[in-house]
């Protein structure tokens, strides 16, 4: 695990779990600046840059697995949506419209429990449909 910082933020369970697993190891203060390798052979390694020192090194390794953070980046929409405390943008019940008419949320800004790309897809797709049926609705409406 390269890590940015001095220490995690993940919960305590989750952190002495991963402090306990013999197969990771942590490479703290380090930023990824280019991943090493051509398209045709894949990944050969990383170089980084130490956060404190700016020192650069490099890490053989077959693979990378970004992860960027968990909050969720809804500032565009602060005093336009509810949101939650932490800034996920809450939706009604049963439904992803959000606090204003014709408006709907999904996904990683909306999702605060799962935030997996295959939940981020349903949601899309559910908030699909209610916009659709909003739309359908407002055209009855005009018609009438």
């Amino acid at each position: 695990v390269v890590h940015r910082r001095d220490k995690l933020r993940a919960s305590a369970i989750m952190q002495e779990k991963a402090f306990k697993n013999e197969k990771i190891d942590f490479l703290w203060n380090k930023q990824i600046i280019e991943i090493l390798g051509e398209p045709e052979t894949g990944v050969e390694g990383i170089r980084m840059k130490d956060t404190v020192t700016g020192e650069e090194s490099t890490l053989a390794c077959e693979g990378v697995f970004m992860a960027i953070g968990h909050v969720p980046n809804t500032q565009v929409f602060k005093g336009q949506l509810e949101t939650d405390n932490v800034g996920y943008l809450i939706t009604k019940p049963k439904s992803m419209a959000t606090s204003v008419e014709g408006v709907f949320a999904a996904g990683d800004v909306q999702d605060s429990v799962y935030r997996q790309a295959i939940s981020a897809a349903g949601s899309g797709c559910m908030a699909a449909l209610d916009a659709q049926h909003y739309l359908e609705e407002l055209e009855y409406k005009n018609q009438q």
